[in-house]
């Protein structure tokens, strides 16, 4: 039988797991990731731990169901996005820690670009805000702080990567400094319409072009894995950003169809087709993964002429981010202490009728889309002496439903004005998808199905396919489609005119949170 390797490096954890052709889940390694705080509103991670943890995860993986690297058609990798590495080419070493997508301390040159009038330009070349969640400022900052990184970037001998560059160097031994097109449209300096990098925008930060890498397709031969490494070589042929790679393993391929990821934070992206909205409504603009035909095999990286395989013209996705999404469970636990396992949020929220009338804005990081505001802070309202545990819990639980129901909102807005249909339905996954309580809610506040897949492993199952498609296990993306199924569809149970006053209260206590 011919299986597929998924490499998902997270935030909090990296993963291994293996698939089989029809995407069922056979094997699942896990090893957590630590986070690093060194102050406030930074977030940083130890890049040589998440190779160690990912290449632990997939040797772990296939030994527990007794496979070699001969049992392995081909690996995908995805992998959490913006989050920011430089390393050395000669030695391989990291630079400095990387710098987390959650990390905010880029914030005083966003807001210096902004007052500089450079909003409309970044947006139209990358479809993105100006915003420190995104890799430039991290770069940026990098080379002005980390001693003689500037030099070293300017004599080409340092390399940039989001964490797929970092493990494909790390899988190829140096033989590969590449990204793919969704991990590259994050960055900020991708002008995603010509599908290069933007040599305006990486002048207007100062950064040099041969730090960059390669910019290849989602679906393609990238190379083969050190046979050292797993035993013996297998083919690397899929690599995208998780919440695109998340988009494709729901199988939504075409223009209209929604997933939304309840991970640490939340992630909801609709799938546009070929036209390029611009949010009016404050979503971004990505690339979604398409798997291109008929391309030549992968080079080297930037620095030896740039890619070999001619990248397509771009799907896109129009995506909302919620900063804090699970991760309020995880505060509960951890911080409150009102739990002691993240398993026991729903039966303490459903241990009340409903939140009597509190309400959560978990702002620890600020505010994403579609509010951004960086300096929001989280708030707990309606409190009474009546208020409990259970209250707060379920408050904090729904808390990620109206946040990702106010992104819906923002996509349909600039759906309709696009000319597009609104979502129907909304497709799930993510770790918190698995709470009835959580997705019956989100369906109540939507007023549409919510749909949970019966794999709910969709960011890795997404890679997986990905890599299939390259390597010839899969014809086409219609064979997929018809891999897909649901397990249980939410049905929206509340009266529209509940909800909407519901979704009025939720905006009330944001813009307490936003006070500033």
């Amino acid at each position: 039988m011919t299986y597929l390797l998924a490499l998902d490096q997270g935030t909090s954890s990296s993963r291994s797991i293996v698939f089989d052709p029809q995407g069922h889940v056979v094997s699942l390694a896990q090893h957590e990731l630590p986070q690093i705080y060194p102050r406030p509103g930074w977030v940083e991670h130890d890049p040589m731990e998440i190779w160690r943890g990912q290449l632990a995860t997939a040797r772990r993986a296939l030994a527990d169901v007794g496979l070699a690297a001969g049992d392995i058609r081909a690996l995908g990798i995805t992998n959490q996005r913006e989050t920011t590495i430089v390393w050395n080419r000669r030695s391989g070493q990291p630079l400095h820690n990387a710098i987390v997508w959650q990390d905010r301390r880029g914030e005083p040159l966003c807001a210096q670009l902004r007052e500089q009038g450079h909003a409309a330009l970044i947006q139209s070349r990358t479809g993105l805000l100006i915003d420190s969640y995104f890799s430039a400022t991290k770069i940026k900052w990098l080379l002005d702080n980390v001693a003689g990184a500037r030099e070293q970037a300017r004599r080409g001998e340092l390399a940039f990567g989001t964490v797929d560059s970092w493990l494909l160097w790390q899988l190829t031994g140096g033989a590969l400094h590449a990204t793919d097109v969704t991990n590259a449209s994050r960055t900020m300096l991708f002008n995603v319409h010509d599908n290069r990098w933007d040599e305006e925008l990486l002048a207007l930060l100062d950064i040099p072009a041969a730090l960059m890498p390669a910019v290849l397709p989602s679906s393609t031969r990238f190379g083969l894995t050190e046979a050292s490494l797993l035993g013996g070589p297998i083919p690397i042929g899929g690599v995208a950003g998780d919440q695109q790679s998340a988009l494709f393993g729901q199988a939504c391929f075409q223009a209209g169809m929604a997933k939304n990821t309840y991970g640490t934070g939340c992630f909801m992206l609709m799938h546009s087709g070929g036209n390029f909205i611009e949010s009016r409504n404050g979503l971004l603009t990505t690339v979604a993964s398409r798997p291109p035909q008929a391309l030549p095999r992968a080079g080297g990286g930037a620095s030896e002429g740039g890619p070999r395989a001619t990248l397509p013209s771009n799907d896109f996705a129009l995506e909302g981010s919620v900063f804090v999404g699970g991760a309020v469970v995880q505060w509960l636990r951890d911080g409150l202490r009102a739990i002691q396992g993240s398993g026991e949020v729903q039966a303490l929220a459903q241990s009340v009728p409903d939140a009597g009338g509190v309400m959560m804005v978990p702002a620890f990081t600020g505010l994403g889309a579609p509010y951004w505001k960086p300096r929001a802070r989280g708030t707990i309202t309606g409190l009474t002496r009546g208020t409990t545990l259970a209250h707060i819990a379920r408050a904090a639980l729904e808390s990620i439903a109206f946040q990702s129901a106010a992104l819906l909102q923002a996509m349909s807005r600039d759906a309709v004005a696009a000319g597009a249909a609104p979502v129907s339905e909304l497709r799930v996954d993510g770790g918190a998808s698995v709470n009835d309580l959580l997705m019956q809610f989100q369906a109540d506040l939507l007023g549409i199905p919510v749909v949970r897949p019966a794999v709910t492993e969709t960011t890795a199952l997404g890679a997986a396919w990905l890599a299939g498609l390259a390597c010839g296990v899969y014809r086409d993306t219609g064979e997929l489609a018809a891999l897909w199924r649901p397990e249980r569809r939410f049905l929206p149970a509340l009266d529209a005119g509940r909800a909407a006053e519901l979704m009025a209260g939720w905006e009330h206590a944001v813009r307490q949170a936003t006070l500033e």
